[in-house]
C-alpha cells in the first residue's frame, strides 16, 4: 500500500492510547436522595421514581368530552409560538449533542495548497495535497464527559418542551373553562335583565294608579341599570379571555370567535384518580428536566477534573507534495508524518482549581433546584386535591343556598303584588338570587380548573393510575 508504514505506525497508536483511555475522571451520578413526606413512604406500593416523561400522555383534555375544547387544543399544538420555539429548542440541543459526539472519532480534512514564492534569488512553486488526521486520545473522559453532558442537556431540553405543551394544553383548557363561565353568567344576567324589565313595567304600572310611590320606581330603575352594567363588565372579560385563547391556539385576534355557548350548570367535573407520588415523578416532564440538568453538572465536573491532566492528540499527515504539477501525484512525491501532541499544564494561576469549584457548586445548584421542583409537586398535587374535596362541598351547600333564594325570590314577587311588602323586599330577594347563582357558577369553574390543575400536577397522564393517595 502506498502509505502502509503510516498506517501502521497509527493502528499501533490508537491501540496503545485506546488501551490507556479507559479512565474517566468525575464522580459517577447518583440521583440525590429525597424529603418525601412519611405519608407516601408509608403507602403501599412505593418505588423510587424514573423518569417517564417520554411517555405519551395521552389526550387527557378528552375526559371533558366537550368537541370545542378537543379542537383547541388540537389547534394549539399546531400553531402556538411558545411550543414551536420549544421544538427549535429541542433541534438545537439534538445538534449540541451530536457535535459533542463527533470528538469521540479521528478528523481528516484534505487541504490542497499551492504557493510560488522567492527566496535568496530563488522562485519556487511548491503543490500540496494532503490528508491532514487530528484525533484527540480521551485518556481522562475528558471527550466522553462532554458527550454526557451534551446528551443529558438534550434530554432535558426535550423534557422542557414536554413541559411547555403541557403547561399550553393546561393554560387552553383552563381559558376555555373560564370562557363558558362568563358565558353562562352573561346568560343568567340576560335572563335578569329580562325578569328586571318585566318588574320595572310592573312597578311603572302601579306608580301610574296610583298603588306605588316613586321610589319603587327608582329601585327597579336601578336593579335594572346595574344588570345592564354587569353585562357589559362581564363582556368585557368574557372578550380579554377569548383574545388570550386566540394566542394560544396561535390565531390572529381578530380573526377569532367562540360564539357564547351557556354550560350546563348540572354538568359535574369528571372525577379522577391521584396516583402514587412515584408515579407522579415519572410523568412529571418538570422534574425529568431537572434531573437532566443534574446529570449534565456531574459529568462537567468530570471535564473540570480533566483539565488537571495532560491533553493527549495524535495527528498525522499524508498526501503530496512537489515543486511541478506533473510531477505532484508521482510515487517519489508522497509524503506523511505521524506522531502525538502532549498539552501538559503548568502554572495557570488557579484557573482550573477555579473552574473546577464552579463545576462543583453548579452541580449543588442543580440538586437544590430538583429537590425543590419535586416538594412543589407535592404541593401542587396536594393543593388540588384539596381544591377538589372542599369545592365540591361548597358546590354542593352552594346549590342548596341557590334553591332557597330562588323559592325566596319567587314568594317576594307574589307578595309585592299581592300588596304586603314594599318593592325593597323584591330587590333584596331578586339580588341575592341572583349573586347566589352567579357565585354557583363561578364554584362550578373552580372546580373545572382544580381539575385541570390536578391533572397538569400529575404530569398529564394518570388513566394508568388509580390508586388515590392517603389522606
Amino acid at each position: 500500500m502506498m502509505f502502509k508504514p503510516c498506517l501502521q505506525l497509527l493502528a499501533i497508536c490508537l491501540g496503545l492510547f485506546a488501551a490507556l483511555s479507559g479512565c474517566t475522571l468525575g464522580p459517577a451520578y447518583q440521583r440525590p436522595a429525597m424529603v418525601v413526606p412519611p405519608v407516601y413512604r408509608e403507602a403501599a406500593p412505593w418505588k423510587e421514581a424514573t423518569p417517564g416523561d417520554a411517555l405519551d400522555k395521552g389526550a387527557w383534555w378528552r375526559l371533558y368530552a366537550d368537541p370545542v375544547l378537543d379542537d383547541l387544543q388540537e389547534r394549539a399544538r399546531s400553531a402556538n409560538q411558545d411550543l414551536q420555539a420549544a421544538v427549535a429548542r429541542v433541534d438545537q440541543a439534538r445538534a449540541a449533542a451530536r457535535i459533542s459526539e463527533n470528538a469521540l472519532y479521528p478528523r481528516i480534512d484534505l487541504d490542497p495548497s499551492a504557493q510560488r514564492g522567492r527566496s535568496n534569488g530563488t522562485t519556487a512553486t511548491v503543490l500540496r495535497v494532503p490528508f491532514d488526521l487530528g484525533y484527540e486520545i480521551d485518556l481522562w473522559g475528558r471527550v466522553r464527559r462532554t458527550v454526557e453532558a451534551g446528551t443529558a442537556e438534550y434530554e432535558a431540553s426535550r423534557a422542557e418542551m414536554e413541559n411547555v405543551l403541557l403547561t399550553l394544553q393546561a393554560e387552553v383548557a383552563r381559558n376555555y373553562f373560564s370562557l363558558r363561565s362568563f358565558d353562562a353568567q352573561l346568560d343568567l344576567l340576560r335572563r335578569t335583565i329580562e325578569l328586571r324589565s318585566k318588574n320595572l313595567q310592573l312597578v311603572t304600572s302601579l306608580f301610574d294608579n296610583g298603588q306605588v310611590g316613586r321610589l319603587d320606581v327608582a329601585r327597579a330603575e336601578t336593579e335594572l341599570a346595574n344588570a345592564q352594567a354587569e353585562t357589559a363588565a362581564l363582556k368585557r372579560r368574557r372578550t380579554a379571555t377569548e383574545h388570550a385563547l386566540a394566542v394560544l391556539v396561535g390565531a390572529p385576534v381578530a380573526n377569532f370567535d367562540l360564539p357564547l355557548r351557556p354550560p350546563d350548570l348540572e354538568v359535574e367535573p369528571p372525577p379522577l384518580a391521584a396516583g402514587l407520588p412515584s408515579a407522579l415523578l415519572e410523568r412529571r416532564p418538570d422534574i425529568a428536566a431537572a434531573e437532566r440538568q443534574m446529570m449534565a453538572a456531574n459529568a462537567r465536573i468530570g471535564i473540570a477534573r480533566a483539565a488537571f491532566f495532560p491533553a493527549v492528540s495524535l495527528t498525522g499527515s499524508a498526501g503530496y507534495a512537489s515543486d511541478e504539477l506533473s510531477g505532484l501525484f508521482n510515487w517519489d512525491s508522497r509524503i506523511w508524518s505521524l506522531g502525538p501532541f502532549v498539552t501538559l499544564p503548568v502554572f495557570d494561576a488557579g484557573r482550573n482549581r477555579a473552574q473546577l469549584a464552579q463545576a462543583e457548586a453548579a452541580w449543588q445548584e442543580a440538586v437544590a433546584r430538583y429537590r425543590q421542583q419535586v416538594l412543589s409537586a407535592f404541593r401542587e398535587v396536594e393543593d388540588a386535591l384539596a381544591d377538589i374535596r372542599i369545592l365540591a362541598e361548597q358546590a354542593e351547600a352552594q346549590q342548596r343556598a341557590l334553591t332557597s333564594s330562588r323559592q325566596e325570590a319567587e314568594l317576594s314577587g307574589k307578595r309585592y303584588r299581592a300588596g304586603l311588602v314594599s318593592y325593597l323586599e323584591v330587590v333584596v330577594s331578586e339580588r341575592t338570587a341572583l349573586n347566589t347563582e352567579l357565585l354557583a357558577n363561578q364554584v362550578l369553574e373552580q372546580r373545572f380548573q382544580a381539575s385541570v390543575s390536578l391533572i397538569k400536577a400529575l404530569g398529564g397522564g394518570w388513566q394508568e393510575v388509580v390508586t388515590t393517595v392517603p389522606e
